[in-house]
């Protein structure tokens, strides 16, 4: 299977363990030292982004916001259906970001956490829509005033990268339906990346549809600004249209497996077919060499022509059975 490598990320050199965005003179400025945050009001802060963070950067950070914040472990064995949880002063979101690799996807568990406006996002690798978002933050200060609006600008990014992802699987299916269309050689390693692309596709909708859970939790809060209702919506109605679209990938795959299953049948039967023919198309000049072979005595015995007796005989057997054969129209 071809490698995805318009998705292989080249970061930097070294990568932040933390990074805390805050306002400052109508600005959004960032810090990547937690213990700043001693200087820093409540209102001030927009984001917390910290990346494989120990203990003492959480603390501090739970100190900040006087939350709780979740371990790895914790976000990672939440079910589905608990993702998303609110108390009176914070909201807690959990959500898979896919990871593409050589020939499969991963994924890997991020933590949201809103308090007081604030975002606290936790994470363990390094994530592209993550890397676009600290990128945009300080360039448009006026779109991200609060966490709750950068919340959701992460979940747009994110969810147009699922659609990219979506398209190049797309092409790689277009691809492999030509290569049958044309009747190339189909084998058993054919067939295995047939799988693995349905095994792509069917990780992808899943984790679509987290973001869909996801997404519907935050319309229900009454805690989350109005006007992103709005942004809210279009993403649900994007995730429909990129469910539909997983969902005619799975069953393309699942007609195009069916035919090279065809395929491959169809070339045994013919295998099978020609076997047959042999077998059968040989069985009468067999049978006249086993009785001529016997040790008794037999007709036309005591000739020196015998030999070419008994060979035309069997030859004309030979002819004998195929003649039938293709009058049955059994070739």
């Amino acid at each position: 299977m071809r490698h995805f490598g318009k998705w292989v990320l080249i970061f930097f050199i070294f990568i932040l363990m933390a990074e805390i965005f805050y306002k400052s003179h109508g600005k959004i400025v960032t810090s990547e030292e937690v213990s700043s945050l001693e200087n820093l009001g409540i209102d001030d802060v927009l984001w917390i982004d910290l990346y494989q963070p120990d203990g003492d950067e959480k603390r501090k950070v739970e100190d900040f916001l006087d939350t709780t914040l979740q371990s790895r472990a914790q976000a990672e064995e939440i079910e589905s259906s608990s993702r998303y949880s609110e108390t009176d002063t914070t909201i807690f979101a959990n959500t898979n970001f896919l990871i593409p690799g050589p020939d499969n996807y991963g994924l890997e568990a991020v933590s949201f956490i809103i308090s007081e406006g604030v975002l606290v996002t936790i994470r363990q690798v390094p994530l592209r829509t993550f890397t676009e978002m600290q990128r945009k933050l300080p360039m448009s200060p006026k779109l991200y005033t609060t966490g709750y609006h950068i919340l959701i600008a992460i979940l747009e990014g994110r969810i147009d990268l699922d659609a990219d992802m979506i398209e190049i699987m797309a092409k790689e299916i277009a691809q492999f339906s030509k290569r049958v269309n044309l009747g190339e050689d189909v084998n058993e390693n054919f067939l295995l990346d047939i799988n693995q692309l349905q095994e792509n596709t069917m990780v992808v909708r899943e984790n679509i549809i987290d973001k869909q859970r996801m997404i519907t939790s935050i319309l229900r809060s009454d805690k989350f600004p109005r006007d992103v209702h709005s942004k809210l919506n279009i993403l649900l109605k994007d995730i429909s249209s990129l469910l539909n679209h997983t969902n005619f990938s799975f069953e393309r795959l699942e007609y195009m497996q069916n035919t090279v299953l065809g395929l491959i049948n169809l070339d045994q039967n013919k295998i099978m077919k020609i076997l047959t023919f042999v077998s059968l198309l040989f069985m009468p000049p067999t049978l006249i060499s086993g009785i001529y072979g016997m040790n008794i005595g037999l007709p036309i015995l005591g000739n020196k022509l015998d030999i070419i007796i008994v060979l035309s005989i069997m030859a004309l057997s030979v002819f004998a059975a195929s003649f039938v054969f293709r009058k049955k129209k059994m070739l």
